[in-house]
């Protein structure tokens, strides 16, 4: 066997190994926070409580009863186990870096550089990548230890601002996957080094001072909790930009850098309902209205592009209303030559039983599109991916122009039109 051959499929069952073990740990990562989240917030401090002790929680599960007491500071004496949740932190980032260089740096030419954006040697992207990490956990990091980090509300104004302009600044380099990508990447080790570098090093000195038959400092828990807060309310929108390389409609449209802008202020809205039931301070529906009219504003914004033709206007609306449609009628066979052109020109060089493009093994996602009823069947995901979205071809590496996506989108409108005439 050939071994170029060996080292793609190498590469391939090493993303497939990642990004299982990724899902894994961040499952187990996310699982313990948001427990330890409610718990806090659900914490009780209705009736005499031993000294020291902030609060209490009896909790059921799995048959059996669990009495919790937290300390705000530390007991008086160190119980000889105890449990130390960082691993999970660790390992989720850790997978996920190696599965970044697996696929974005690794197939830079595909996936993180876009030609029509800016023709940086993959090298030179690759670079900024990692500069872009680490700037924003250096970045977030000073906030948060100078003096106007005390000053929560604005201190969270600020960093939203900074990331708006980070997402806007990504969307100019690098492909618009690998845009919101990026902002996941960069929001996970701001949440994973507030772990390594904050969380855990305050809570060990709080061991060696009870060690030592010290008083601990509270303070190092109230910056461990503060920290412990920011990596909540973060949780949501990277779940989001980790999962979004699924919905070109959302990362790879003109105002992707907007939609990616509204995703942090929809996790921060659902974690506010979620934190307010913990710690029963009422039912705050109004969130979930804020959210719905942030998504509502995530569609529009995705769709926008496409509708700014007014001549295919109409045509679009009845197009999104109609995407159920199992089978496509071609509207005339002339415009379907065109578009069989096009998709051959420019989509069929990896969607082929035998894929000539130098990276590609066999047809991504099994979708094949060399003969005209593989076209049609695929009509709907030819135009969400290369018409209402700029997902494909990735990083438009074989140039797929302006004016041949809207040929595109011509065609499946004239189409929809034609079947709801018969």
């Amino acid at each position: 066997m050939d071994a170029e051959l060996i080292y793609l499929i190498g590469l391939d069952w090493a993303e497939f190994a990642l990004r299982w073990l990724h899902v894994v740990t961040a499952i187990a990562w996310i699982g313990s926070s948001f427990y330890f989240i409610a718990l806090d917030l659900g914490l009780r401090k209705d009736r005499t409580l031993p000294d020291g002790v902030h609060g209490e929680e009896w909790q059921v599960h799995g048959g059996g009863f669990y009495h919790i007491q937290k300390y705000l500071v530390a007991p008086a004496a160190l119980p000889e186990h105890l449990t130390w949740f960082k691993w999970e932190s660790y390992a989720t980032w850790l997978s996920g870096f190696a599965l970044m260089v697996v696929v974005y740096y690794l197939g830079a030419e595909l996936y993180l550089v876009d030609l029509d954006k800016s023709e940086l040697p993959a090298w030179s992207a690759i670079l900024i990548s990692l500069g872009v990490l680490a700037v924003g956990w250096v970045g977030y990091d000073f906030l948060c230890k100078s003096s106007f980090g005390k000053q929560t509300t604005a201190l969270m104004l600020t960093l939203y601002i900074l990331l708006v302009i980070m997402a806007y600044s990504l969307d100019q380099i690098f492909t618009g996957r690998a845009a919101f990508l990026h902002l996941g990447a960069v929001t996970a080790t701001i949440m994973s080094f507030n772990v390594l570098v904050i969380i855990i090093p305050n809570q060990r000195i709080v061991v060696a001072d009870l060690k030592a038959g010290h008083a601990p400092d509270a303070r190092y828990g109230q910056i461990a909790k503060q920290r412990s807060t920011h990596n909540n309310y973060l949780t949501l929108p990277v779940i989001f930009f980790m999962l979004s390389n699924h919905y070109p409609l959302a990362y790879s449209t003109d105002y992707s850098w907007v939609i990616a802008a509204l995703v942090f202020l929809m996790g921060v809205s659902i974690r506010h309902y979620f934190n307010s039931r913990h710690a029963r301070q009422g039912n705050p529906l109004w969130t979930w209205a804020i959210t719905a009219g942030l998504f509502i504003a995530i569609i529009i914004l995705s769709l926008m592009p496409a509708f700014m033709d007014k001549n295919e206007a109409e045509k679009i609306a009845s197009t999104k209303q109609q995407f159920t449609t199992e089978q496509i009628t071609l509207a005339r066979a002339d415009e379907f030559e065109e578009v069989r052109d096009i998709v051959l020109g420019r989509c069929s060089m990896c969607h082929a039983s035998e894929p000539y493009y130098e990276r590609i093994l066999w047809p991504p996602k099994g979708v094949m599109l060399e003969t005209d009823q593989q076209i049609i069947t695929q009509a709907k995901s030819i135009i969400m991916q290369s018409a209402l979205s700029h997902a494909m071809p990735p990083a438009n590496v074989s140039y797929m122009e302006p004016e041949e996506r809207r040929t595109l989108l011509r065609w499946f409108t004239a189409s929809l039109s034609s079947q709801t005439a018969q």
